[in-house]
């Protein structure tokens, strides 16, 4: 039969539902094969929902364990890859569930670092000007320190839409929630995000009476702009 040759192919050949299928059927690393394949951005998910290297760690192995032994459970009325980030991150929100108390601990200074492992997305040309660096990972880290702020809910909405570029609708699948469930907590996670990063920015700024620190009242005069200035009002945020 057709399908049967197509399971003897090698496996490295076979798309992920065909591996699915595979490891159901019993063929030694087919699953092995399916996680190598996603690995990276499952890990990146896992870290950025959690927070934390440990409780990551922890909760991906978990859901690995889970799809393993639930993989005839697969409906295919999603990409595999859906039920695989949606087994990974209903892990990791367990376990934040479990140790809610952790919450509004400080992230790693490394998060970054870890996570652009699983980044599938075009990097854009950084440069290697040491004090853009320094201004970048400085900014990367109150992002990620207030994103440690949020629930594990919204969190893990704003971590699939914003930092892992999915659609609304395919994060919803992601979720098992409605799409408008998804907008919602990335609205109002967006917001909590808002404010405690203006509280981190604010603690992070010059002290008033410091050299650097701009004068305060108002301006000596309106600032002079051209019509062709690029600088100006920032466009909208665009809504998810």
């Amino acid at each position: 039969m057709r399908g049967h040759r197509q399971d003897e192919r090698p496996l490295a050949e076979l798309d992920d539902r065909a591996l699915l299928a595979a490891h159901v059927a019993g063929r030694e690393g087919a699953f092995g094969e399916l996680f190598g394949r996603h690995r990276d951005r499952l890990w990146a998910v896992a870290l950025r929902t959690t927070g934390q290297p440990e409780d990551a760690a922890d909760g991906l192995q978990d859901a690995l364990v889970a799809a393993y032994r639930r993989a005839g459970s697969f409906r295919g009325d999603a990409a595999v890859t859906t039920w695989l980030h949606r087994i990974v991150v209903n892990a990791c929100l367990d376990r934040l569930r479990a140790a809610r108390v952790r919450r509004t601990d400080r992230l790693p200074d490394d998060l970054e670092e870890y996570g652009e492992r699983g980044d599938t997305r075009t990097a854009t040309a950084e440069t290697d000007d040491p004090a853009e660096q320094s201004v970048r990972a400085e900014r990367r880290r109150a992002v990620l320190d207030a994103l440690g702020r949020i629930s594990p809910e919204q969190r893990a909405a704003i971590v699939l839409v914003d930092m892992e570029g999915y659609p609304v609708a395919e994060a919803a699948r992601i979720l098992d929630v409605a799409a408008g469930t998804v907008k919602s907590r990335c609205s109002r996670g967006r917001a909590r995000l808002a404010a405690h990063l203006a509280e981190l920015l604010v603690d992070d700024d010059t002290a008033p009476g410091d050299p650097h620190h701009p004068p305060t009242g108002n301006p000596g005069g309106p600032a002079r702009v051209r019509p062709d200035d690029p600088r100006g009002p920032p466009a909208s945020p665009s809504r998810p």
